[in-house]
């Protein structure tokens, strides 16, 4: 039976982590990455009973792709499987992948920042590690990367989410750092259209792409050429990967490395794919063009949909197309969330969480909102606009929306007993 073992991954010391992953793998465990602050639930620890695969592999937890958190079991080989295909994607826009400078600014226990320290390894690249403080300073950021030693020497990759992209175009050294990347990943969540739009009028080289913990990362990619001449969405499948979308309309995925198993809610191991090898998401998609070789749109994703007077709403467009609008009327505002209340007429209806650039915002912001989205069908014009500065996606930039639901509940109940005095 392989042993499990737990690895906390210290974000200011991921090259630890990677270290100790590679002693624990070369000994045939099975390794579940943790962040350092989290305690682990109890029952997963409790293996004696489970039939393990053979080892060694980690165990990682999902971003929610499939709907909901769980843990999948990864042997070595996927993750080889997933660097080799990302290799030879690089190869068909021009770069060597041994021969190129992997920049890692995202999380060693999720799939985003696992992922491309294994690439370099597995091609013989070099690889750097840049820690959650840093990302968020970028002259400093730039100050620090220019002393790499092959610093513009050789082609640089860099993963991102979003909001760490939107956070280093927002200032003059963050643009000068990203222009010099040959091909930026971005992935986590949708690209925004304003963010698309930025980098286009600025030269730099994105290639949005899709993945999940259960693919070991990315299936699709955006050649940045083709992003930079104006091609939308998230790419094409690499290779070894078929796409299509099943009778609810979200995306399915097939390929040689979907996760061995999961880990449920009680400690069993599941399958995770269906009879027939797929593996179903949650993401709302569309593919454009050849059934052969489609172009991936995503929509939104099915789990965050409401059903408000009779409408099934998908918060998450609607979060961008505020986002945008509010952008071109130079409002300042940084993030919106869009959640679902439970209302006896109308089922739910949506309930707006809010970070302004400045928490002194005055009231008539939120007047100018409202304006914004009065033309909007009533499911779709949030009942409440709540401001809530400490509202953040996760370090993988995605939204937790039980979490923030919670925080709303709780809002709720201290508003309710405000009112009672």
């Amino acid at each position: 039976m392989s042993r499990l073992r737990d690895l906390r991954c210290d974000p200011a010391q991921p090259g630890q982590a990677a270290a100790t992953l590679e002693a624990d793998l070369a000994k045939g465990a099975w390794v579940r990455l943790l962040p350092s602050d989290v305690q682990p639930e109890r029952q997963v620890l409790d293996v004696d009973g489970l039939d393990w695969p053979p080892g060694p592999g980690v165990v990682l937890s999902t971003g929610g792709s499939s709907g909901g958190r769980q843990l999948c079991l990864h042997p070595l080989s996927n993750l080889d499987r997933s660097a080799h295909v990302c290799g030879s994607w690089l190869e068909t826009i021009g770069l060597e992948p041994a021969l190129t400078l992997v920049w890692n600014p995202l999380p060693f226990q999720h799939v985003s920042g696992l992922m491309p320290w294994w690439r370099a390894r597995h091609w013989g690249a070099d690889h750097a590690w840049i820690s959650p403080a840093l990302i968020k300073q970028p002259a400093l950021l730039l100050k620090h990367s220019l002393q790499h030693p092959v610093w513009q020497r050789r082609p640089m990759l860099l993963s991102l989410v979003p909001t760490q992209l939107r956070r280093l175009l927002a200032d003059p050294c963050g643009r000068s750092w990203l222009a010099e990347m040959a091909v930026i990943w971005v992935g986590g969540a949708a690209l925004p259209t304003d963010l698309a739009d930025q980098s286009r009028d600025l030269g730099i080289r994105l290639a949005p792409c899709y993945g999940a913990t259960e693919t070991a990362a990315m299936v699709t990619a955006q050649a940045p050429l083709d992003f930079l001449a104006g091609t939308g969405g998230c790419g094409r499948p690499l290779d070894g990967v078929r796409l299509r979308l099943n009778q609810q309309g979200a995306l399915a995925v097939h390929c040689d490395r979907l996760a061995t198993a999961r880990l449920d809610g009680t400690g069993s191991l599941c399958a995770l794919s269906d009879a027939n090898g797929w593996w179903h998401s949650a993401d709302l998609a569309e593919l454009e063009g050849s059934p052969t070789d489609p172009q991936l749109h995503l929509l939104g994703r099915i789990d965050d949909a409401i059903h408000s007077g009779g409408v099934t709403v998908f918060p998450s467009q609607l979060e961008q197309r505020l986002l945008r609008e509010a952008r071109k009327q130079g409002l300042p505002l940084d993030a919106v969330l869009l959640l679902g209340l439970v209302n006896r007429e109308w089922g739910e209806r949506l309930v707006a969480l809010v970070r302004w650039s400045s928490a002194d915002v005055s009231l008539d912001a939120f007047d100018c909102l409202r304006r914004l989205v009065s033309e909007w069908p009533a499911a779709e014009r949030p009942q409440h606009w709540i401001q809530c500065q400490e509202l953040e996606c996760s370090a993988a930039g995605k939204w937790e929306r039980a979490r923030w639901q919670n925080w709303l509940s709780a809002h709720q109940s201290a508003q309710s007993s405000a009112q009672k005095f």
